[in-house]
């Protein structure tokens, strides 16, 4: 039992670590997806832009800290799945699959933006004869994916604790019941 807690502290620290994260992206995030203010739209495509530049030009320390975060994750992970119960690992597994899926978005849709952003290599729309003019990506539409890639990381990892805290709580309910019967028989 005691692995298991402990297993369940190594995931939820970088599950909130990593809302925590997402959650100061969604000022940048919100009107690129959501709305449609008033005025010149640019001026929030260039806002988000400027950010994730400033992000992407961070202190190599910055992402390795990320980085041993998303490990401790994992670690978790594998620490309650160790002799784990048929129930537990089934629900442990289901998890880890969403941990997955995040670390998938996060590699695939937000470090390659990161770079994309950086980089200002963004799809050029304005080639009319190019066989391959279908296949680019505006700023505009880069910048819109990043911000959804967090809208779904965000989701995906809020769904992982919302199960990792309702296992907790049944857990402890079982504990509680499994005293009482123990108070009972004596």
């Amino acid at each position: 039992m005691a692995a298991g807690t402990f297993g369940t502290f190594l995931i939820i620290g970088p599950v909130c670590f990593f809302l925590g994260i997402l959650f100061a992206s969604f000022p940048y995030d919100y009107n690129v997806i959501w709305t449609t203010p008033e005025g010149p739209r640019d001026v929030y495509f260039n806002i988000l832009e400027d950010h994730l530049k400033f992000l992407h030009a961070s202190p190599p320390i910055i992402s390795r800290i990320l980085h041993i975060v998303i490990g401790t994750g994992l670690l978790g992970f594998l620490t309650k799945l160790y002799k784990a119960s048929q129930a537990n690992m089934l629900f442990d597994g289901a998890s880890l699959v969403l941990y997955m899926a995040g670390i998938t978005v996060y590699i695939t849709n937000i470090v390659k933006g990161l770079r994309v952003v950086t980089a200002g290599i963004y799809g050029n729309v304005d080639v009319k004869d190019d066989e391959n003019a279908d296949d680019y990506i505006s700023r505009e539409d880069t910048l819109r994916v990043f911000a959804a890639s967090n809208t779904i990381l965000a989701l995906v990892l809020w769904y992982a604790l919302r199960k990792e805290e309702a296992e907790i709580k049944e857990i402890e309910e079982k504990e509680q019941e499994r005293k009482a019967a123990g108070k009972k028989k004596q």
